[in-house]
């Protein structure tokens, strides 16, 4: 098989832009494999029984927050809301 090139810069025959392609494509395959293998060997996990612990306390606190959050808009809401009544009058 003869690769052609083209004069014009930038143009390259189909086979190369494939190749290319195809090279490319292995590249992203191994990057992907080396990270999960990376994932499984190199990295300290915490142990699960933590996690559930650390991931409840994560959603209490943000419920609470959130609560919170309500409360504080619900209050100032009502506020303005009878300032602009009073103003009204």
């Amino acid at each position: 098989m003869v690769e052609h090139w083209s004069p014009k810069p930038g143009v390259v025959s189909s086979s190369l832009s494939t190749r290319a392609k195809l090279k490319e494509m292995a590249g992203l395959i191994t990057y992907v494999k080396e990270s999960f293998a990376e994932l499984k060997n190199n990295v300290t996990w915490t142990p699960r029984a933590e996690a559930q612990r650390l991931t409840i306390i994560v959603v209490v606190f943000s419920v609470l927050f959130s609560l919170t959050i309500w409360g504080v808009d619900t209050v100032f809401s009502r506020v303005i809301e009878q300032y602009f009544n009073l103003v009204k009058q």
